[in-house]
């Protein structure tokens, strides 16, 4: 295997030898990110979660939209947070969907009244469900960088117009039936972030990460309530403590957060764990 490349969490490999040379190997660390920063601290067993959580979403959505997956059959030393995946060329676009209102979507529509282009009715709190889903893309950031909203129009003027309306039709594709799917087990999908590519002769292809904790936001259902921020499986609990007093880090300067506490660590294990196994109905 050849290293081709590191992001926040996940590292890429170029198979090199044997039926799939040629082809990527992508590795799901314990590595964890928040305020754009790689922390020093990891989680454990969160790379195998959401390994474990996409193949088992790839599959509900197998029938929509062709996964990039093509074996979980992986060297030993990475077996269980690695797939052997399609080479593809991915588009120069964030696919974000959302049926609720909160995050970066929030601040826009309280500073414009919309998000991405798309108006929205007045009133809307943080966590209020929209009236119909919407899709809010951004561009892709260089690591340490924000993704930045962006309209439709944007996507349009980068990718031309039948790709992006081809984008934008799959992405609201799989929110809406994965959105249904975790309802039906007690959680409300917020919004989810896509990444889509494409084959050589032009299929489009769901790659990446797909509907985990890590993009996208997941609550209790039983416990929504739209005018504050909403409890989630997801690593809001490392933002809190991060930005609480007892941290000690000011968000605002050079300096890299502080390591994460073994009680912070093991509540946030634990949030992911809750979400798989609500999810796919399987025990850790």
């Amino acid at each position: 295997m050849r290293h081709l490349h590191s992001g926040k969490v996940r590292d890429l490999y170029e198979v090199e030898a044997g039926p799939y040379a040629g082809q990527l190997l992508m590795v799901a660390s314990d590595r964890i990110s928040a305020f754009d920063h790689v922390l020093a601290s990891t989680i454990p067993d969160k790379g195998e979660i959401l390994t474990r959580m996409s193949l088992w979403w790839f599959e509900q959505l197998a029938d929509l939209v062709p996964g990039h997956v093509l074996s979980a059959e992986v060297p030993d030393v990475v077996r269980g947070r690695a797939v052997v995946c399609e080479r593809l060329e991915m588009y120069p676009v964030e696919c974000v969907a959302r049926g609720y209102l909160t995050g970066s979507g929030l601040l826009d529509y309280r500073a414009t009244g919309e998000v991405c282009g798309v108006a929205l009715p007045e009133g809307l709190e943080d966590g209020s469900k929209l009236p119909e889903p919407i899709f809010t893309p951004a561009t892709k950031a260089a690591l340490g960088d924000h993704d930045e909203n962006v309209s439709y129009e944007a996507v349009a003027a980068q990718v031309g117009e039948e790709v992006a309306d081809r984008l934008r039709a799959v992405t609201m594709r799989v929110y809406a039936t994965a959105e249904r799917i975790a309802r039906e087990r007690g959680i409300v999908l917020a919004d989810t972030k896509l990444e889509l590519g494409a084959r050589a002769d032009g299929t489009m292809v769901l790659a990446d990460e797909v509907l985990t904790p890590d993009s996208s936001r997941f609550w209790p259902a039983d416990q929504w309530q739209p005018g504050r921020a909403q409890p989630s499986y997801d690593k809001q609990i490392v933002r809190n403590w991060l930005l609480s007093p007892e941290s000690g880090w000011d968000r605002s300067s050079d300096e890299p957060p502080p390591p994460l506490p073994a009680e912070v660590v093991e509540r946030t294990r634990a949030r992911y764990l809750e979400a798989y196994e609500l999810l796919t109905g399987e025990t850790w």
